[in-house]
């Protein structure tokens, strides 16, 4: 389900620069580990308020007890349905099943990548939706996160307003560790219209990414490689994909085990392993102590501005099973429905006539509509069409929503068959003056070969 982007090059250098820096950075550690804080430790908030400023701790005090009851309950119909599921990604050129189980929730027709796979979303009841649900029960639990939805963009708005108040006001106390007493700051006059469109747009969650892992069934867990936190859920990670300087929320729900962390017990150091955590520190940067902040039941943590572009996180594992909604605005701008379509549609102008055996005349042979059509080609068949299908019949689980809009994508990407075909028949077709047959092999060689790869990667993984 994993792809090689080889038309990303910017994105395959990033990440090489980042896997050389891990490398860099590990050289220079040796058999040292960096300092990292915890509640327990004096300079933890000071730092935090310091060095960590857009990352925001609500304590499940904070947050209306039905709301908690109604998303618990949501989280357990969807795990007793069967509807979460383990992603083969590629990571460093290795084919990899993650460790958590997930689900992709949204706006109808979204899509969200990461590591190379492409997730689709089970649609939540947004108005004018037309999505029908296999159980009632999965109905259900898709309003509730759509409800959560909701809760969290308030609040991210009303913490985004804070951050830009405290930044204005050049102020340095402002707690970052909110329980259900903190008294609400406003945006008052002092911001203007430009200032709370883009914070709506900066908190318009379009998608969110459902989590869940049991740690006592997972034979094998990485152990964090820089601080000695323990061991990670999810490694060291900036989230992909996303509108640039957005926020992301996460509500966090283990199911059982211990409610307070073990502060008292002098043979503790570090943090307790038996508490999920979530860990934070300053990309790349060995001075600044990291992060691990305990996550107790219901608690939600709210990551604002750039935060996700300058740090990275982890999620670092402890003893009972737990979900997570991480909620995010996706750069949907390639990831929609309606896009690939508009695409497909594009591709296929190219279409003259077709006949009864499906034999296809062109309108053009000019290069740049040749090889756009390829383009599309490609696109549709990898990053949609086989992405949707690698993954099984997953999303029947929960809905039958993308079942016709593949169909119809499947068969714009048939006719798209035929249109190379044409173009191959113009190329061998006499009286054709070869330097018009260069022009278009030219075109759509580039692209033919891509594909030719491409299809041998997916059938050796797919094997």
């Amino acid at each position: 389900m994993h792809r090689r982007d080889k038309h990303r090059k910017t994105r395959k250098q990033i990440k090489v620069i980042c896997f050389e820096e891990k490398l860099r950075l590990l050289e220079e550690l040796e058999d040292t580990w960096l300092p990292y804080l915890t509640p327990k430790d004096d300079e933890f908030y000071q730092q935090w308020q310091l060095k960590y400023p857009k990352l925001i701790l609500r304590e499940a005090a904070s947050v209306p007890e039905l709301l908690h009851k109604e998303v618990q309950q949501a989280f357990l119909t969807l795990h007793k349905h069967g509807c979460l599921f383990r992603d083969l990604v590629r990571i460093q050129g290795k084919d990899l099943l993650t460790p958590v189980s997930r689900i992709l929730i949204g706006n109808p027709g979204c899509t969200y990548k990461y590591l190379n796979t492409r997730l689709f979303t089970v649609p939540w009841p947004v108005k004018g939706s037309d999505a029908k649900y296999n159980e009632a029960e999965i109905a259900a639990a898709c309003q509730t996160f759509l409800k959560l939805n909701s809760y969290l963009q308030v609040e991210t708005i009303q913490a985004l307003e804070e951050l830009a108040a405290k930044e204005k006001a050049n102020i340095d106390a402002v707690p970052v560790c909110i329980g259900p007493d903190f008294p609400r700051v406003g945006m008052g006059s002092s911001f203007d219209g430009h200032d709370e469109i883009d914070m709506k747009n900066r908190a318009a969650y379009n998608v969110t990414l459902l989590n869940f892992m049991d740690p006592q069934k997972m034979p094998y867990l990485k152990e964090e490689p820089y601080f000695g936190m323990g061991k990670m859920a999810v490694s060291w990670h900036h989230d992909e994909n996303l509108v640039d300087r957005s926020a992301v929320a996460v509500y966090s729900y283990s199911c059982e085990g211990p409610e307070e962390e073990s502060e008292d017990d002098p043979q503790l150091e570090g943090r307790d392993p038996d508490i999920w955590h979530v860990g934070f520190k300053i990309s790349w940067d060995i001075e600044t102590p990291g992060l691990a902040i305990p996550l107790h039941q219901g608690d939600c943590y709210f990551m604002l501005d750039d935060l996700n572009a300058t740090h990275q996180h982890c999620v670092l594992a402890g003893l009972p099973p737990r979900f997570s909604s991480t909620h995010r605005v996706a750069e949907c701008s390639t990831g929609t429905l309606e896009y690939i379509l508009q695409r497909c549609q594009v591709a296929l102008q190219n279409v003259r006539e077709e006949a009864d055996n499906g034999e296809i005349s062109l309108k053009s042979l000019e290069s740049v509509v040749l090889k756009q059509g390829e383009e599309i080609h490609n696109e549709v068949e990898f990053e949609w069409l086989r992405q949707f299908w690698f993954q099984g019949s997953r999303y029947k689980k929960c809905t039958d929503w993308w079942c016709q809009p593949m169909s119809q994508l499947e068969e714009m990407w048939r006719k798209m068959e035929w249109l190379t075909s044409a173009v191959l028949r113009e190329v061998r077709r006499e009286g054709v003056p070869m330097e018009q047959k260069n022009e278009m092999l030219t075109s759509i060689l580039a692209s033919i070969t891509t594909r030719q790869n491409l299809r041998r990667e997916w059938h050796a993984s797919k094997n």
